[in-house]
């Protein structure tokens, strides 16, 4: 009857380890369920940061050949202006070529025309 008395309360001390076993392999699972959703709402979040990553480089891919094309327009333009510029310059040369050329015309006129005057008036003195 020890034995027996033995073996029970070994059987009630076995029985209690089963029950606080089960409870914390119910709590571990509950805890594993738990952390299994937090990983998968993780790897939603990866998920949509790897898309919003995608999205900034493709952005960035296409700002940066909008940059290049801007740095191209501007080169041309730069070119186009400094050719305005020069030709501007080389036109206002030939503006003041041709004032010049327009006074020693005129210089010439005058000296025709007072040489003229001089004519007439020996012409009226001495006929």
């Amino acid at each position: 009857e020890q034995k027996l008395d033995e073996l029970s309360r070994k059987l009630g001390v076995q029985e209690a380890e089963l029950k606080r076993g089960l409870e914390r392999a119910e709590l571990a699972e509950s805890k594993l369920k738990g952390i299994e959703e937090e990983l998968e709402t993780v790897g939603e979040n990866m998920k949509q940061l790897e898309k919003s990553a995608e999205k900034a480089l493709e952005r960035e891919e296409k700002l940066v050949e909008k940059i290049f094309s801007l740095q191209g327009k501007y080169k041309v333009t730069e070119a186009r202006f400094e050719y305005g510029e020069m030709n501007i310059t080389k036109l206002n040369q030939r503006i003041d070529d041709i004032e010049d050329e327009i006074y020693r015309e005129k210089l010439k006129v005058k000296k025709c025309s007072d040489e003229l005057d001089d004519t007439f008036d020996d012409m009226i003195t001495n006929y």
